[in-house]
């Protein structure tokens, strides 16, 4: 084989072995994906909200100070926060009422971008990534969710 004819035969190899990692990735269940993504946002949202139980009059003096969220009072906000922060993670982690809480935290996204750190929008669409896919696709095979729908008989 001459080099005219070796280029094209290592042009077909490269193909064929993208096309078969392309396979084997789209052969990746979604229940495997979704388990990654309710870990992760569950540990952003989690941290934050034991953070804000570590000093609550600090939490406080945030929200009256730096946050100043509109049409709420800083300590209703807070209260408010906090228990979004600590409540939905539970449920993403377990898988329980993934959509709803996906739901929550993406309007939570949302106000944090719009009203406290907008210029914190490159972390703020990650989170919204994933919020999308577990608020549009659910928890997976591997929830809570997914034990229910099965006992119920649901499809």
């Amino acid at each position: 084989m001459n080099e005219t004819d070796a280029a094209p035969a290592r042009r077909s190899a490269i193909v064929t072995g993208a096309t078969r990692v392309i396979g084997w990735l789209d052969a990746v269940p979604y229940a495997l994906l979704a388990i990654p993504l309710r870990l992760a946002v569950a540990t952003v949202f989690w941290n934050s909200g034991t953070t804000k139980l570590a000093n609550w009059d600090a939490t406080l003096s945030l929200f009256e100070d730096e946050y100043k969220l509109p049409l709420l009072p800083p300590d209703v906000a807070a209260y408010i926060g906090a228990g979004i922060e600590l409540s939905t993670p539970v449920l993403l982690v377990l898988g329980f009422l993934t959509r709803p809480a996906a739901f929550v935290l993406l309007g939570m996204t949302t106000i944090i971008e719009i009203f406290v750190y907008p210029q914190a929008w490159p972390t703020h669409i990650q989170w919204a990534a994933m919020l999308l896919v577990l608020l549009c696709r659910g928890g997976g095979t591997f929830s809570v969710d997914h034990l229910l729908k099965r006992w119920i008989g649901v499809r």
